[in-house]
Protein backbone atom coordinates (compact mmCIF):
# COMPACT_ATOMS: atom_id res chain seq x y z
CA UNK A 1 0.00 0.00 0.00
CA UNK A 2 1.60 3.78 -0.91
CA UNK A 3 0.99 6.45 1.46
CA UNK A 4 0.44 9.84 0.89
CA UNK A 5 3.39 10.41 1.55
CA UNK A 6 5.21 7.53 -0.95
CA UNK A 7 3.15 9.14 -3.27
CA UNK A 8 4.16 13.23 -3.68
CA UNK A 9 8.18 12.25 -2.90
CA UNK A 10 9.76 13.03 -5.78
CA UNK A 11 10.56 9.99 -8.38
CA UNK A 12 14.26 10.44 -8.49
CA UNK A 13 14.28 9.46 -4.18
CA UNK A 14 13.51 6.07 -5.75
CA UNK A 15 17.45 6.03 -6.95
CA UNK A 16 19.51 8.46 -6.05
CA UNK A 17 20.01 10.10 -2.44
CA UNK A 18 18.85 14.04 -2.76
CA UNK A 19 17.24 16.34 -0.88
CA UNK A 20 13.53 16.07 0.05
CA UNK A 21 12.54 19.08 -1.62
CA UNK A 22 12.69 18.98 -5.48
CA UNK A 23 13.33 21.85 -7.58
CA UNK A 24 13.54 19.51 -10.61
CA UNK A 25 13.17 15.50 -10.84
CA UNK A 26 16.00 13.87 -12.68
CA UNK A 27 14.93 10.81 -14.61
CA UNK A 28 18.49 9.00 -14.97
CA UNK A 29 18.04 7.66 -18.68
CA UNK A 30 17.71 11.30 -19.75
CA UNK A 31 20.30 13.19 -18.74
CA UNK A 32 21.56 14.62 -21.54
CA UNK A 33 25.57 15.01 -20.25
CA UNK A 34 25.67 11.56 -18.42
CA UNK A 35 26.86 9.33 -21.00
CA UNK A 36 29.50 11.25 -21.95
CA UNK A 37 31.02 11.55 -18.67
CA UNK A 38 32.59 8.07 -18.46
CA UNK A 39 34.25 8.57 -21.46
CA UNK A 40 36.15 12.13 -20.42
CA UNK A 41 37.36 10.72 -17.13
CA UNK A 42 39.06 7.77 -19.12
CA UNK A 43 40.67 10.64 -21.76
CA UNK A 44 41.29 12.53 -18.92
CA UNK A 45 43.62 9.79 -17.10
CA UNK A 46 45.37 8.52 -20.03
CA UNK A 47 45.99 12.44 -20.63
CA UNK A 48 48.22 11.89 -17.02
CA UNK A 49 50.85 10.32 -18.21
CA UNK A 50 52.15 12.77 -20.84
CA UNK A 51 51.54 15.41 -18.49
CA UNK A 52 53.64 13.86 -16.25
CA UNK A 53 56.78 12.59 -17.71
CA UNK A 54 59.57 14.45 -17.30
CA UNK A 55 61.02 16.44 -20.48
CA UNK A 56 64.93 17.18 -20.85
CA UNK A 57 64.12 20.80 -21.55
CA UNK A 58 62.39 23.39 -20.03
CA UNK A 59 58.25 22.99 -21.10
CA UNK A 60 57.79 26.62 -22.53
CA UNK A 61 58.68 29.98 -21.10
CA UNK A 62 56.01 29.43 -18.11
CA UNK A 63 58.91 27.14 -16.49
CA UNK A 64 61.09 30.75 -16.55
CA UNK A 65 58.06 32.08 -13.89
CA UNK A 66 57.79 29.17 -11.88
CA UNK A 67 61.35 28.84 -11.50
CA UNK A 68 62.01 32.81 -10.62
CA UNK A 69 59.45 32.87 -7.99
CA UNK A 70 60.58 29.17 -6.42
CA UNK A 71 63.82 30.37 -6.49
CA UNK A 72 62.95 33.21 -5.03
CA UNK A 73 60.98 31.63 -1.96
CA UNK A 74 63.87 28.64 -1.41
CA UNK A 75 67.47 30.15 -2.27
CA UNK A 76 67.34 32.65 1.01
CA UNK A 77 65.77 29.69 3.01
CA UNK A 78 68.78 27.48 1.60
CA UNK A 79 71.68 30.24 2.48
CA UNK A 80 69.84 30.31 5.70
CA UNK A 81 70.04 26.77 6.43
CA UNK A 82 73.86 26.75 5.39
CA UNK A 83 74.46 29.70 7.62
CA UNK A 84 73.26 27.83 10.69
CA UNK A 85 70.89 30.65 11.11
CA UNK A 86 68.16 28.44 12.23
CA UNK A 87 67.97 27.70 15.92
CA UNK A 88 65.59 24.44 15.40
CA UNK A 89 64.46 22.09 12.45
CA UNK A 90 60.74 23.26 13.19
CA UNK A 91 61.91 26.84 12.98
CA UNK A 92 63.60 26.25 9.23
CA UNK A 93 60.61 23.77 8.53
CA UNK A 94 57.88 27.02 9.45
CA UNK A 95 59.98 29.22 7.26
CA UNK A 96 60.43 27.61 4.09
CA UNK A 97 56.74 26.48 4.49
CA UNK A 98 55.30 30.17 4.25
CA UNK A 99 58.04 30.43 1.66
CA UNK A 100 56.32 28.19 -0.42
CA UNK A 101 53.12 29.34 0.44
CA UNK A 102 53.46 32.62 -0.89
CA UNK A 103 55.32 31.82 -3.61
CA UNK A 104 52.44 29.10 -4.49
CA UNK A 105 49.70 32.36 -4.42
CA UNK A 106 51.73 34.71 -6.93
CA UNK A 107 51.98 31.39 -9.22
CA UNK A 108 48.31 31.69 -9.43
CA UNK A 109 45.68 28.68 -9.72
CA UNK A 110 47.32 25.31 -10.16
CA UNK A 111 49.72 25.99 -7.15
CA UNK A 112 47.21 27.32 -4.69
CA UNK A 113 44.75 23.95 -5.69
CA UNK A 114 48.28 21.96 -5.17
CA UNK A 115 48.40 24.02 -1.78
CA UNK A 116 44.93 23.30 -1.24
CA UNK A 117 45.36 19.64 -1.33
CA UNK A 118 48.12 19.64 1.06
CA UNK A 119 46.31 21.68 3.75
CA UNK A 120 43.83 18.86 3.93
CA UNK A 121 46.66 16.35 4.60
CA UNK A 122 47.19 16.70 8.03
CA UNK A 123 49.84 13.64 9.11
CA UNK A 124 50.90 12.80 5.60
CA UNK A 125 52.48 16.05 5.45
CA UNK A 126 54.61 18.30 8.05
CA UNK A 127 52.55 20.19 10.12
CA UNK A 128 54.22 23.60 9.33
CA UNK A 129 53.56 23.34 5.70
CA UNK A 130 49.47 21.98 6.17
CA UNK A 131 48.90 24.75 8.37
CA UNK A 132 50.82 27.58 5.93
CA UNK A 133 48.61 26.27 2.76
CA UNK A 134 45.43 26.48 5.11
CA UNK A 135 45.97 30.07 4.42
CA UNK A 136 45.71 29.65 1.06
CA UNK A 137 41.71 28.18 0.84
CA UNK A 138 39.98 31.90 1.30
CA UNK A 139 43.20 33.62 -0.33
CA UNK A 140 41.73 33.76 -4.10
CA UNK A 141 40.65 36.44 -5.65
CA UNK A 142 37.38 36.42 -7.48
CA UNK A 143 37.11 36.38 -11.11
CA UNK A 144 35.01 40.02 -12.24
CA UNK A 145 31.68 39.62 -12.99
CA UNK A 146 31.94 40.60 -16.17
CA UNK A 147 34.67 37.36 -17.54
CA UNK A 148 31.77 35.11 -15.38
CA UNK A 149 29.23 36.48 -17.60
CA UNK A 150 31.07 35.69 -20.63
CA UNK A 151 32.03 31.89 -19.68
CA UNK A 152 28.30 31.56 -18.46
CA UNK A 153 26.88 32.75 -21.57
CA UNK A 154 29.24 31.06 -23.72
CA UNK A 155 28.37 27.87 -22.55
CA UNK A 156 24.97 27.94 -21.80
CA UNK A 157 24.47 29.43 -25.17
CA UNK A 158 22.06 32.75 -24.24
CA UNK A 159 22.01 35.74 -22.07
CA UNK A 160 22.31 35.26 -18.35
CA UNK A 161 19.01 37.46 -17.96
CA UNK A 162 17.27 34.95 -20.28
CA UNK A 163 18.40 31.59 -18.22
CA UNK A 164 17.80 33.12 -15.00
CA UNK A 165 15.54 35.66 -12.98
CA UNK A 166 18.26 36.85 -11.19
CA UNK A 167 22.52 36.51 -10.40
CA UNK A 168 24.66 37.22 -7.50
CA UNK A 169 26.86 38.94 -8.99
CA UNK A 170 29.19 38.12 -5.55
CA UNK A 171 30.06 34.85 -5.64
CA UNK A 172 29.36 32.84 -2.83
CA UNK A 173 32.99 31.04 -2.82
CA UNK A 174 35.71 31.96 -4.74
CA UNK A 175 38.70 28.85 -4.87
CA UNK A 176 41.47 28.26 -7.14
CA UNK A 177 39.72 26.35 -10.09
CA UNK A 178 36.12 28.07 -10.13
CA UNK A 179 33.80 29.89 -8.21
CA UNK A 180 30.02 29.97 -7.42
CA UNK A 181 27.55 32.30 -7.73
CA UNK A 182 23.82 32.42 -6.10
CA UNK A 183 21.00 32.37 -9.06
CA UNK A 184 17.70 31.87 -9.84
CA UNK A 185 16.10 30.19 -12.58
CA UNK A 186 13.59 31.86 -15.08
CA UNK A 187 11.57 28.81 -13.55
CA UNK A 188 11.82 29.91 -10.41
CA UNK A 189 14.20 27.75 -8.71
CA UNK A 190 17.41 28.55 -6.30
CA UNK A 191 20.74 27.47 -7.96
CA UNK A 192 23.85 27.57 -7.08
CA UNK A 193 26.34 28.17 -10.27
CA UNK A 194 29.41 27.14 -10.17
CA UNK A 195 31.76 28.82 -13.11
CA UNK A 196 35.45 27.85 -14.16
CA UNK A 197 38.26 30.67 -14.41
CA UNK A 198 38.56 30.98 -18.26
CA UNK A 199 42.19 30.18 -18.71
CA UNK A 200 42.56 27.49 -15.60
CA UNK A 201 42.52 24.34 -17.70
CA UNK A 202 45.14 25.97 -20.16
CA UNK A 203 47.64 26.95 -16.90
CA UNK A 204 46.52 23.81 -15.29
CA UNK A 205 48.35 21.76 -18.08
CA UNK A 206 51.67 23.98 -18.80
CA UNK A 207 52.13 23.78 -15.12
CA UNK A 208 51.95 20.03 -14.99
CA UNK A 209 54.51 19.83 -17.51
CA UNK A 210 56.69 22.33 -15.46
CA UNK A 211 56.07 20.92 -12.30
CA UNK A 212 57.14 17.51 -13.74
CA UNK A 213 60.54 19.06 -14.91
CA UNK A 214 61.35 20.52 -12.04
CA UNK A 215 60.24 17.77 -9.33
CA UNK A 216 63.66 15.42 -9.94
CA UNK A 217 65.89 18.41 -8.84
CA UNK A 218 63.39 18.68 -5.74
CA UNK A 219 63.97 15.59 -4.46
CA UNK A 220 66.13 15.70 -1.07
CA UNK A 221 65.96 19.54 -1.37
CA UNK A 222 62.97 20.34 0.56
CA UNK A 223 61.05 18.69 3.53
CA UNK A 224 57.59 17.85 1.42
CA UNK A 225 56.70 14.53 2.87
CA UNK A 226 57.92 11.17 3.88
CA UNK A 227 56.06 9.12 1.38
CA UNK A 228 55.30 11.45 -1.45
CA UNK A 229 58.79 13.01 -3.02
CA UNK A 230 57.83 15.59 -5.73
CA UNK A 231 57.70 13.23 -8.74
CA UNK A 232 55.11 11.15 -6.64
CA UNK A 233 53.00 14.23 -5.03
CA UNK A 234 52.87 15.53 -8.93
CA UNK A 235 51.92 12.57 -10.31
CA UNK A 236 48.98 12.39 -7.43
CA UNK A 237 48.66 15.64 -8.13
CA UNK A 238 47.71 15.62 -11.74
CA UNK A 239 45.57 12.71 -11.12
CA UNK A 240 43.17 14.20 -8.92
CA UNK A 241 43.35 17.88 -10.67
CA UNK A 242 42.69 16.64 -14.75
CA UNK A 243 39.41 15.51 -13.68
CA UNK A 244 38.32 19.32 -12.20
CA UNK A 245 38.63 20.43 -15.44
CA UNK A 246 35.70 19.26 -16.57
CA UNK A 247 32.44 19.62 -14.75
CA UNK A 248 30.22 17.33 -16.80
CA UNK A 249 32.93 14.82 -14.90
CA UNK A 250 31.31 16.61 -11.31
CA UNK A 251 27.84 16.18 -12.57
CA UNK A 252 28.57 12.93 -12.90
CA UNK A 253 30.55 12.20 -9.63
CA UNK A 254 27.30 13.48 -8.00
CA UNK A 255 24.59 11.14 -9.49
CA UNK A 256 27.19 8.68 -9.15
CA UNK A 257 27.42 9.43 -4.72
CA UNK A 258 24.00 9.84 -4.59
CA UNK A 259 23.24 6.22 -6.33
CA UNK A 260 25.30 4.71 -3.96
CA UNK A 261 24.10 6.35 -1.04
CA UNK A 262 20.90 5.17 -2.15
CA UNK A 263 21.97 1.31 -2.50
CA UNK A 264 23.53 1.37 0.24
CA UNK A 265 20.22 2.68 2.63
CA UNK A 266 22.75 5.28 4.01
CA UNK A 267 19.61 8.25 4.44
CA UNK A 268 22.14 10.46 6.80
CA UNK A 269 23.80 11.75 3.49
CA UNK A 270 21.93 13.33 0.39
CA UNK A 271 23.37 15.55 -2.72
CA UNK A 272 22.51 18.24 -4.18
CA UNK A 273 20.50 17.67 -8.10
CA UNK A 274 22.61 18.81 -11.17
CA UNK A 275 20.56 20.19 -13.35
CA UNK A 276 19.98 17.70 -15.92
CA UNK A 277 20.21 19.87 -19.24
CA UNK A 278 22.43 23.03 -17.56
CA UNK A 279 25.79 21.13 -17.31
CA UNK A 280 29.21 22.31 -19.76
CA UNK A 281 32.41 22.03 -19.08
CA UNK A 282 32.59 25.04 -17.79
CA UNK A 283 29.73 25.80 -16.04
CA UNK A 284 27.75 23.40 -13.67
CA UNK A 285 24.12 24.43 -12.42
CA UNK A 286 23.07 22.93 -9.19
CA UNK A 287 20.06 22.91 -6.92
CA UNK A 288 20.87 24.65 -3.66
CA UNK A 289 20.67 23.82 -0.27
CA UNK A 290 21.46 25.66 3.47
CA UNK A 291 22.29 24.37 6.90
CA UNK A 292 24.70 24.50 9.15
CA UNK A 293 28.05 25.11 8.51
CA UNK A 294 29.98 22.10 9.69
CA UNK A 295 32.03 23.58 12.83
CA UNK A 296 29.27 24.82 13.69
CA UNK A 297 28.96 22.61 16.85
CA UNK A 298 26.90 25.37 19.27
CA UNK A 299 24.37 25.92 16.07
CA UNK A 300 23.32 22.35 16.17
CA UNK A 301 23.37 21.08 18.71
CA UNK A 302 20.75 24.21 19.49
CA UNK A 303 18.64 22.97 16.93
CA UNK A 304 18.74 19.66 18.67
CA UNK A 305 21.27 17.45 16.00
CA UNK A 306 22.99 14.91 17.72
CA UNK A 307 26.68 15.82 16.12
CA UNK A 308 27.80 12.75 17.45
CA UNK A 309 25.74 10.85 15.33
CA UNK A 310 26.78 13.47 12.38
CA UNK A 311 30.43 12.17 12.42
CA UNK A 312 29.60 8.23 13.01
CA UNK A 313 27.25 8.65 9.95
CA UNK A 314 30.10 10.58 7.60
CA UNK A 315 32.65 7.63 9.11
CA UNK A 316 29.93 4.54 8.04
CA UNK A 317 29.57 6.53 4.53
CA UNK A 318 32.91 6.95 3.79
CA UNK A 319 34.01 2.88 4.30
CA UNK A 320 30.70 1.64 2.98
CA UNK A 321 31.18 3.38 -0.03
CA UNK A 322 34.68 2.55 -0.54
CA UNK A 323 34.12 -1.31 0.57
CA UNK A 324 31.20 -1.87 -0.95
CA UNK A 325 31.32 0.22 -4.08
CA UNK A 326 34.38 1.49 -4.56
CA UNK A 327 33.26 5.19 -4.69
CA UNK A 328 33.91 8.32 -2.06
CA UNK A 329 33.78 11.50 -2.07
CA UNK A 330 37.60 12.68 -2.16
CA UNK A 331 37.73 16.00 -0.52
CA UNK A 332 35.59 15.96 2.58
CA UNK A 333 36.48 19.49 4.64
CA UNK A 334 34.30 22.23 6.23
CA UNK A 335 33.75 24.00 3.12
CA UNK A 336 32.39 20.76 1.68
CA UNK A 337 29.13 20.04 3.78
CA UNK A 338 26.34 21.58 5.50
CA UNK A 339 24.19 19.77 7.86
CA UNK A 340 20.90 19.95 7.23
CA UNK A 341 18.07 21.03 10.13
CA UNK A 342 16.95 17.75 10.07
CA UNK A 343 20.13 16.54 11.19
CA UNK A 344 21.46 14.88 7.31
CA UNK A 345 24.24 16.28 6.10
CA UNK A 346 24.89 17.54 2.50
CA UNK A 347 27.87 16.98 0.64
CA UNK A 348 29.24 19.40 -1.71
CA UNK A 349 31.99 20.07 -4.03
CA UNK A 350 32.43 16.80 -6.15
CA UNK A 351 35.26 17.52 -8.85
CA UNK A 352 37.58 14.84 -6.41
CA UNK A 353 35.88 11.34 -5.80
CA UNK A 354 37.77 8.52 -5.21
CA UNK A 355 36.92 5.37 -7.39
CA UNK A 356 38.17 1.92 -6.53
CA UNK A 357 37.21 -0.65 -9.38
CA UNK A 358 38.39 -4.13 -10.14
CA UNK A 359 41.38 -5.64 -8.24
CA UNK A 360 42.24 -2.09 -6.51
CA UNK A 361 39.07 -2.42 -4.58
CA UNK A 362 39.20 -5.90 -3.72
CA UNK A 363 42.65 -4.69 -2.55
CA UNK A 364 41.49 -2.46 -0.34
CA UNK A 365 38.70 -4.90 1.19
CA UNK A 366 41.41 -7.27 2.29
CA UNK A 367 42.87 -3.91 3.78
CA UNK A 368 40.33 -3.15 5.83
CA UNK A 369 39.21 -6.76 6.95
CA UNK A 370 42.88 -7.57 8.06
CA UNK A 371 43.20 -4.52 9.71
CA UNK A 372 39.75 -5.82 11.74
CA UNK A 373 41.11 -9.11 12.36
CA UNK A 374 45.30 -8.16 13.22
CA UNK A 375 46.55 -9.82 10.25
CA UNK A 376 49.71 -7.72 9.38
CA UNK A 377 51.10 -9.61 7.05
CA UNK A 378 47.22 -9.36 5.28
CA UNK A 379 47.67 -5.68 5.67
CA UNK A 380 50.96 -5.13 3.83
CA UNK A 381 50.15 -7.57 1.39
CA UNK A 382 46.83 -5.20 0.20
CA UNK A 383 48.53 -2.23 0.78
CA UNK A 384 51.32 -3.77 -2.24
CA UNK A 385 48.63 -4.78 -4.25
CA UNK A 386 46.60 -0.84 -3.86
CA UNK A 387 50.29 0.18 -5.23
CA UNK A 388 51.72 1.41 -2.13
CA UNK A 389 54.82 -0.90 -2.21
CA UNK A 390 56.58 -2.49 -5.11
CA UNK A 391 55.06 -5.65 -6.21
CA UNK A 392 58.65 -7.62 -5.34
CA UNK A 393 58.45 -6.22 -2.05
CA UNK A 394 59.43 -9.12 0.56
CA UNK A 395 56.81 -8.45 3.11
CA UNK A 396 58.35 -10.75 5.71
CA UNK A 397 61.51 -8.53 5.41
CA UNK A 398 59.19 -5.33 5.82
CA UNK A 399 57.56 -7.08 8.92
CA UNK A 400 60.69 -7.44 10.86
CA UNK A 401 62.32 -3.97 10.10
CA UNK A 402 59.34 -2.25 10.93
CA UNK A 403 59.11 -4.49 13.82
CA UNK A 404 55.29 -5.08 13.21
CA UNK A 405 55.97 -8.62 14.89
CA UNK A 406 56.88 -6.86 18.16
CA UNK A 407 54.70 -6.22 20.91
CA UNK A 408 52.99 -3.08 20.62
CA UNK A 409 55.01 -0.31 22.72
CA UNK A 410 53.10 2.62 24.06
CA UNK A 411 54.56 5.63 22.85
CA UNK A 412 53.35 7.99 25.87
CA UNK A 413 56.29 5.80 28.03
CA UNK A 414 59.22 6.86 25.03
CA UNK A 415 61.50 10.09 25.68
CA UNK A 416 61.11 12.65 23.05
CA UNK A 417 64.28 11.16 21.75
CA UNK A 418 63.33 7.64 21.25
CA UNK A 419 60.13 9.11 19.90
CA UNK A 420 61.99 11.09 17.20
CA UNK A 421 64.54 8.59 16.41
CA UNK A 422 61.66 5.76 15.90
CA UNK A 423 59.82 8.01 13.37
CA UNK A 424 62.89 8.71 11.32
CA UNK A 425 63.95 4.71 11.25
CA UNK A 426 60.17 3.68 10.21
CA UNK A 427 59.98 6.47 7.51
CA UNK A 428 63.88 5.28 6.62
CA UNK A 429 62.64 1.83 5.92
CA UNK A 430 59.34 2.82 4.38
CA UNK A 431 61.23 4.98 1.76
CA UNK A 432 64.01 2.03 1.39
CA UNK A 433 61.50 -0.54 -0.40
CA UNK A 434 59.72 2.16 -2.08
CA UNK A 435 56.18 2.96 -0.83
CA UNK A 436 54.51 5.64 -2.14
CA UNK A 437 50.95 7.11 -1.89
CA UNK A 438 48.37 6.34 -4.15
CA UNK A 439 45.66 8.52 -4.73
CA UNK A 440 42.64 6.43 -3.79
CA UNK A 441 44.68 5.64 -0.38
CA UNK A 442 45.72 8.92 -0.04
CA UNK A 443 42.38 10.71 -0.85
CA UNK A 444 40.73 7.80 1.62
CA UNK A 445 43.17 8.33 4.23
CA UNK A 446 43.10 12.37 4.36
CA UNK A 447 39.22 11.88 4.30
CA UNK A 448 39.71 10.25 7.81
CA UNK A 449 42.55 12.94 9.28
CA UNK A 450 39.69 15.01 8.34
CA UNK A 451 37.20 13.00 10.07
CA UNK A 452 39.71 12.66 12.80
CA UNK A 453 39.70 16.65 13.84
CA UNK A 454 36.26 16.74 13.02
CA UNK A 455 35.16 14.51 15.98
CA UNK A 456 37.26 16.69 17.96
CA UNK A 457 35.04 19.54 17.94
CA UNK A 458 31.58 17.64 16.56
CA UNK A 459 32.30 14.52 19.33
CA UNK A 460 35.10 14.79 21.75
CA UNK A 461 33.77 11.99 24.05
CA UNK A 462 32.78 9.20 21.43
CA UNK A 463 34.56 5.66 22.62
CA UNK A 464 36.54 5.18 19.76
CA UNK A 465 37.50 1.75 20.21
CA UNK A 466 33.66 1.16 21.08
CA UNK A 467 32.55 2.81 18.57
CA UNK A 468 34.76 0.44 15.80
CA UNK A 469 34.08 -2.49 16.94
CA UNK A 470 30.15 -1.85 16.56
CA UNK A 471 30.47 -0.05 12.94
CA UNK A 472 32.79 -3.69 12.48
CA UNK A 473 29.82 -5.62 13.53
CA UNK A 474 27.49 -3.48 11.52
CA UNK A 475 29.49 -4.24 8.60
CA UNK A 476 29.99 -7.73 9.27
CA UNK A 477 25.86 -8.25 9.33
CA UNK A 478 25.10 -5.84 6.90
CA UNK A 479 27.44 -6.52 4.04
CA UNK A 480 29.38 -9.60 5.28
CA UNK A 481 28.29 -12.11 2.97
CA UNK A 482 28.57 -10.29 -0.44
CA UNK A 483 32.05 -9.16 0.73
CA UNK A 484 32.84 -12.61 1.34
CA UNK A 485 32.15 -13.60 -1.76
CA UNK A 486 33.91 -11.71 -3.55
CA UNK A 487 36.99 -12.40 -1.68
CA UNK A 488 36.64 -16.07 -1.90
CA UNK A 489 36.23 -16.56 2.44
CA UNK A 490 33.95 -17.43 4.40
CA UNK A 491 32.66 -14.31 5.92
CA UNK A 492 31.23 -16.19 9.19
CA UNK A 493 34.65 -17.46 9.99
CA UNK A 494 36.52 -13.61 10.16
CA UNK A 495 36.82 -12.87 13.69
CA UNK A 496 36.94 -9.46 14.91
CA UNK A 497 40.30 -8.86 16.91
CA UNK A 498 40.63 -5.15 18.03
CA UNK A 499 44.21 -5.64 19.48
CA UNK A 500 45.45 -4.52 16.07
CA UNK A 501 43.13 -1.20 16.65
CA UNK A 502 44.35 -0.69 20.09
CA UNK A 503 47.59 -1.19 18.69
CA UNK A 504 47.57 1.58 16.17
CA UNK A 505 46.21 3.69 18.83
CA UNK A 506 49.37 3.04 20.53
CA UNK A 507 47.31 1.24 23.78
CA UNK A 508 47.70 -1.98 24.98
CA UNK A 509 45.24 -5.08 24.25
CA UNK A 510 44.07 -4.72 27.79
CA UNK A 511 42.45 -1.50 27.18
CA UNK A 512 38.81 -1.10 27.09
CA UNK A 513 37.59 2.15 25.76
CA UNK A 514 39.16 5.25 24.88
CA UNK A 515 37.68 8.76 23.94
CA UNK A 516 38.77 11.13 21.73
CA UNK A 517 39.64 13.48 24.49
CA UNK A 518 41.81 11.06 25.97
CA UNK A 519 43.57 10.38 22.98
CA UNK A 520 43.88 13.96 21.93
CA UNK A 521 45.34 14.57 25.15
CA UNK A 522 48.27 11.56 24.48
CA UNK A 523 48.65 12.71 20.86
CA UNK A 524 49.69 16.38 22.40
CA UNK A 525 52.20 14.47 24.69
CA UNK A 526 53.92 13.16 22.19
CA UNK A 527 53.80 15.91 20.22
CA UNK A 528 55.41 18.06 22.73
CA UNK A 529 58.20 15.40 23.97
CA UNK A 530 58.98 15.32 19.84
CA UNK A 531 59.11 18.98 19.71
CA UNK A 532 61.42 19.79 22.73
CA UNK A 533 63.68 16.81 21.66
CA UNK A 534 63.89 18.05 17.90
CA UNK A 535 64.21 21.88 19.39
CA UNK A 536 67.24 20.62 21.56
Amino acid sequence: MTTDLESTAPADLGWGAFPSDAPWVLDHDHIRWLDLAGRLRSAAQAEVPALTKPSRIPPGARVLTVTKHLGTALVPWIIRKRRGRYTTAEASRTDVSKRLRLAAERLGPTYIKLGQIISSGEGLFPPELVAEFKLCRDRVPAEPFDVVRTVVEADLGGRIEDIFSSFDETPLAAASIAQVHGAVLRTGEEVVVKVQRPSVSLFVRKDLRVMAWLAPHLVGRIPIAALANPPALVELFAETIVEELDFRMEAANMIDVASMLHDLGQDGYVVPRPHPHLVTRRVLVMQRVRGFNFDDVVGMQQAGIDTENVVRTAMVALMEGAMVYGVFHGDLHGGNLFVLPDGRTALLDFGIVGRLTGERRLAFLRMMIAATTNDVKGQLAAMRDLGALPSDTDLDAVIRDLRLDQPTIDPTTLTGEELVNEVQRVVKALLGYGARMPKELMLYIKNMVFLDGAMARLAPDLDLIGEIAKISMMFAERHGERLGRELGIDHTAVELNMDGVKAGFGVDAGTDSLTYRELQARRELISKRMRDQVGR
